[in-house]
């Protein structure tokens, strides 16, 4: 029997449309189904690069009697938590409320109403390690089903009033000042590892906005620690197995606290933001280091992740084929001192070994080792280490690649976009910047409507039916105006315009709150709201950021507001809880700063015209917003009555226009300076 998953977009879907589970998607006839045959429905939420979403499919989801006992009393439904995070959202909380942690694969029983009544995430086929098997607690939930139905409808109403009832009351929404990011950055001190770098203990996930904070904030007030802690993350993490050391690319987080073994899939927001960290890394510092990583991670970018429509695909599994028929997590990467001989010979093989830290008894599984690059291996000879890598990459390429999420989620390209464009700009790259343009072209013509409402993903240039959340227009608006600063075409500036004009209108809640869904989309349990980052900025300091620099942009008075009401949450939470609104604390910094406008004034072809935009857009000044164009132009607010040169302004004060790039400089207090504009 098929299920219904055949005609879904969604590659994680797709990856269950065979299975002996009668499945259902989200959708309102799931529920109607339950309620006619009074029976509850499963709720399973994954994605397509989950290593534990792929062993339950493959333990339960495939095994013919579980199957049936769940046809027979189940609706099940399949949820991919990329296509649908408020979903995902919802029940998370619930069950993260209830058990005290959450997951994937997450597993929850919900009665017709859609009212969650018991929560799980990976369950295993046979009891172990404490755990029920996933059939006992089918039958478990079955059963009470069917005796005590009336407790199960009562636990369901409490848990629904529960999360119904929990606020985000942060008092009145005012702007976070000098006070609080300075206690957010002594929070950040604290947590900090001196030893490994990074903040916490593991598993370690890559902090890309808290590492934009801190950056921003060694910008605007010159404090050596906060770059130092940038600093030496970003190296650690760039020498780690975290790494790909021989095709650059980030993986998902590392298990250790040593930055040594990752969790092997490598997801497109991770990389984006990780390129765009060690652009400005690089910016802050000059670092030989950053440079490579941050172009190394856009080429990554282009050669695993783009997609034949010119967008940008969402993920690569951690799982692959070892050659032994076995899909094993890792296969692709890891190494053993035997394979490092077989490709490169004794003398380079011992060489290589040294060079990444493969050791005999093996970094990860079964003898085999990670590539790193271990600190302290003195200078080597730089042509060799190129050769050695090329060789190994050519090697690589011929073990079975891992799967690819081929889907483009609209937020997760914008953040790409805004990557793309700076890194092109910065390292005079625009074949980057071709690829960022072809990406927002993909968007405006797929993604949006006439109304310039945004559907969250696409599958091989065609829409999907979901619509766009917070995060989809915050990203995607991030993402346009750093294309229209580094292009200096005005189109994305209003294409951005268009959008945030949607968050005014749909996401916007009382006192400064925003919702991270549209007051008209469909209504679940409860309407999701969530200021913190999870492994990409929160939607709501995101828009924070975009409506912050479209105001620097064009004057807007209820984008500034908007802004600055959402900011408020940020005062609550930066010095308590920095490391989970780092973004928030990067947005705050903006304000803080003014951000600084520039407007630079010229001939395009013009090589004055171009140095002067190019000191612009290398100013580390936090938000600074950048408009190029010659005079007269109507491309930009910033260019209006303005003749030749480089303008200046804050808080509705201009210095006099210069045509000096190091005047320039000065004027937008590069606290880093020194480094070559050239």
């Amino acid at each position: 029997m098929a299920n219904r998953l055949a005609h879904e977009t969604s590659p994680y879907l797709l990856q269950h449309a065979d299975n002996p589970v009668d499945w259902w998607p989200w959708s309102p006839e799931a529920f109607e189904e339950a309620r006619r045959r009074e029976v509850p429905v499963l709720l399973s939420v994954g994605y397509s690069s989950c290593h534990w979403c792929h062993v339950m499919a493959h333990e339960s989801f495939e095994d013919e009697p579980t199957a049936e006992y769940l046809n027979e009393h189940f609706v099940n439904v399949k949820v991919d938590r990329e296509e649908r995070p408020d979903v995902d959202a919802v029940y998370m909380e619930a069950v993260q409320a209830a058990t005290g942690q959450g997951g994937w694969p997450m597993t929850v029983f919900l009665t017709a109403d859609a009212a969650p009544f018991y929560f799980g995430t990976y369950f295993p086929p046979a009891p172990r390690h404490g755990m029920p098997s996933f059939r006992q607690v089918l039958e478990g939930v079955s059963a009470a089903w069917v005796g005590r139905r009336d407790e199960v409808t009562e636990v369901a109403g409490k848990i629904v009033r529960d999360l119904g009832e929990r606020s985000l009351a942060f008092g009145a929404p005012e702007l976070p000042g000098e006070e609080e990011l300075a206690q957010a950055l002594l929070a950040l001190t604290r947590d900090y590892d001196a030893t490994r770098a990074g903040f916490g203990g593991a598993p370690k996930f890559p902090p890309s906005m808290v590492l934009e904070f801190l950056l921003r904030h060694y910008a605007r007030t010159g404090s050596e620690g906060a770059l130092q802690m940038a600093a030496d993350t970003g190296e650690a993490m760039a020498r780690g197995g975290i790494y790909d050391q021989l095709a650059g690319g980030f993986a998902r987080y590392s298990v250790d606290r040593e930055w040594v073994v990752p969790h092997f899939e490598k997801m497109l927001y991770d990389n984006a933001l990780l390129c765009r960290v060690y652009a400005h890394l690089w910016r802050a510092t000059g670092s030989e280091l950053a440079r490579r990583v941050a172009l190394e991670t856009a080429d990554f970018l282009m050669s695993e992740l783009r997609t034949q429509e010119g967008g940008f695909a969402s993920a690569l599994d951690a799982d692959s084929d070892d050659g032994t028929g076995r899909h094993v997590e890792g296969a692709y990467y890891v190494w053993t001192p035997e394979q490092l001989r077989e490709v490169l010979g004794e003398q380079d093989a011992e060489f290589a070994a040294g060079l990444f830290g493969v050791t005999q008894e093996g970094t990860f599984e079964e003898g085999a080792s990670v590539l790193q690059l271990p600190v302290g291996q003195g200078v080597a000879d730089a042509a060799r280490v190129a050769d050695v890598r090329a060789r190994l990459l050519a090697a690589r390429g011929g073990r079975e690649r891992p799967g690819r999420d081929d889907k483009i989620v609209a937020a997760w390209n914008g953040l790409a976009i805004a990557a793309l464009a700076e890194t092109g700009a910065y390292f005079d790259r625009p074949d980057l910047v071709e690829r960022a343009t072809e990406a927002a072209d993909l968007l405006v013509r797929v993604h949006m409507d006439e109304g310039a409402r945004l559907a969250r993903t696409s599958k091989d240039g065609k829409a999907g039916a979901n619509a766009g959340v917070l995060e989809d227009y915050a990203n995607v608006a991030e993402g346009f105006l750093a294309l229209a600063a580094v292009t200096g075409e005005g189109v994305w500036l209003e294409f951005s315009g268009f959008l945030l004009d949607i968050v005014l209108d749909q996401f916007v809640g009382e006192g400064g709150t925003l919702y991270d869904t549209a007051h008209d989309a469909e209504k679940l349990i409860r309407r999701p709201q969530d200021p913190t980052d999870n492994a990409t900025p929160s939607g709501w300091t995101a828009a924070a950021g975009a409506l912050l620099s479209y105001a620097a942009h064009t004057g807007s008075e209820a984008h500034r507001s908007a802004a600055e009401g959402a900011l408020g949450v940020v005062k609550a939470l930066g010095p308590r809880a920095p490391r989970f609104i780092g973004w928030g604390l990067a947005v705050a910094e903006a304000a803080l700063d003014g951000p600084r406008e520039v407007a630079v004034v010229g001939p395009a072809d013009d090589a004055l015209t171009k140095e002067l935009h190019r000191v612009a857009l290398l100013s580390g000044a936090p938000g600074a917003v950048v408009a190029v164009g010659e005079a007269g132009s109507e491309e930009f607010p910033l260019l209006a009555d303005r003749g030749p040169g480089a303008y200046v302004c804050r808080h509705f004060v201009c210095d006099a226009p210069t045509l000096e790039p190091l005047v320039l400089r000065e004027r937008l207090g590069d606290a880093a300076g020194g480094r070559s504009v050239g």
